[in-house]
Formats: C-alpha cells, structure tokens, sequence
C-alpha cells in the first residue's frame, strides 16, 4: 500500500518520540501501532511493520547503553536466547489463533505492576541482592517472549519490574538489560512475521530511521536522570495501556465489567 508524503512525515514524527518512550521505559507501541492502524494499515500488518521499526530503536538503545557499559552480555546471553526463542513461537501462535482472550489478562498485569512501583520502597540505582537463580531469569524471560511475540503491549514495562522486583537490579541497569531483553525477543518476532508475509517494508524502514534517532535520546536520559523519569514514566505509560486496553468494547475485561 502507498502513503502520502505527510501521513509518512507524521508517522516518522510519532516513531521518533515512541522511540524516545521506549528508551527510558517501554510502551512506544502505544503511539506507533494506533498511528499506523490510523493510516489505513490492517492490524497484523501494522503489529508486523511495528517490530521492523522498533527493533531498529530497540537496538540503537541497546547501543547506547553498551557504550556506558550498563549491559551484562555474557549474564544475559542465555535469557536473551530465552527470549528470541519464546517470541518466534509467540508470533508462530499469533498467526493462527486470535490472541484477543489475552486483552482481558493484560490490564490485570498492567495494575499490579502501577501498584507495586506505587508502594515498593524506592528502588535503589544500585543493584541488590536477587530473591531467584539464573535459571529462573530464563525461564520468566522466555515467557515473556512468548508475550511479546503472541501479543506485545507493555513487555518492556514487564520485563524492568521483573529485573526490579525479582532480580534486585536498580532502574537504570533494568531499563539497559530490558532493551537487550526487548531486542532479543522483537528480532524474532519480526523473523517470524516476515516470514509470515506480515511485513510493510517501505514504511517500517523509514519509520526505523526515526525509531534509532529516538532510542538514542531515550538512552541518553535514562542514563542522566535515572530512576526519577523512569518510575513514575514506567507507572504512566501502564495506566495508559490499561486505559487503552479497557476502551476497547470487544475487551472481555471491558465487557465484564460493564456488565
């Protein structure tokens, strides 16, 4: 499908600023995914042309936080493996079921993660002892994988409260071993979904340019103020997937509580 040069120019605007968000603390596919589907793109095929665009940011912020030197490769090779792993048959899964049934559980995650960040004690920029074992970092890791390949919204925010609250990382280390994390796990989504067919090439790729530009920034602030952006950024950007999630009438959530 074509584009008009200003629908391309506002979704390059909108991919630059959710690369930004997904730097500092997840959910940039709040902003790139509806601007798509608003430009007349189908779903799968707007979800798809999403992990093209992201996964360039994903990587630039990934960049970004090697070069400081916030980045474990060698603690994180093997969740990161977990990771691609869970995603490729997420996406697999996606293409043939309807992953609607997973709307209703999302914005129960989604609070409890907004509580937690709400009341937990202040989390240290430091990183503390972990309550479990590397064996465990792989296994909650894969299958948050399969998340975020089966499904997507609000994985980064998913993945910093699990390093946080399970493996006692401080903010800013969670947020950099998130995007590696993220990087692992969108790559094999995208395989996947190119595979699939699923993949709007001219418009992921010039959206990507945007998306490297805003990782970088993102990267760049979550390193300079630390835990004073990300906290309450990781708490407003899950209410307002929650929010978004909910409005949605074929949300079972939604239908349930209405009645």
């Amino acid at each position: 499908m074509e584009l008009g040069i200003e629908v391309i120019a506002l979704l390059m605007a909108v991919a630059f600023v959710a690369g930004v968000i997904d730097a500092i603390a997840g959910g940039g596919g709040l902003l790139t995914i509806p601007a798509l589907m608003a430009a007349g793109v189908p779903p799968v095929h707007a979800i798809a042309t999403n992990k093209l665009q992201s996964s360039f940011g994903t990587a630039s912020a990934v960049v970004a936080f090697a070069r400081k030197g916030r980045i474990d490769f060698r603690r994180f090779a093997r969740p990161a493996v977990g990771a691609f792993i869970g995603s490729a048959v997420g996406a697999w899964v996606l293409q043939r079921v309807d992953p609607a049934f997973l709307a209703g559980l999302i914005p129960v995650l989604l609070i409890l993660m907004v509580i937690y960040f709400t009341v937990a004690p202040k989390a240290s920029e430091e990183d503390r002892h972990s309550r479990l074992g590397a064996g465990a970092l792989v296994g909650i890791v894969t299958v948050i994988g399969f998340y975020d390949g089966f499904f997507g919204p609000g994985t980064g925010s998913f993945l910093t409260t699990v390093l946080v609250a399970l493996f006692g990382m401080g903010l800013v280390s969670a947020t950099a071993h998130t995007k590696f994390l993220n990087l692992a796990s969108n790559v094999a989504a995208l395989v996947t979904l190119v595979i699939g067919g699923q993949v709007l090439w001219a418009v992921g790729l010039v959206m990507a340019v945007a998306s490297i530009a805003g990782g970088q920034v993102g990267a760049h602030l979550a390193l300079r103020v630390g835990g004073k952006v990300i906290r309450p950024l990781l708490v407003v950007m899950a209410l307002a997937l929650t929010l978004k999630l909910l409005a949605d009438p074929d949300n079972p959530l939604a239908a349930w509580l209405l009645g």
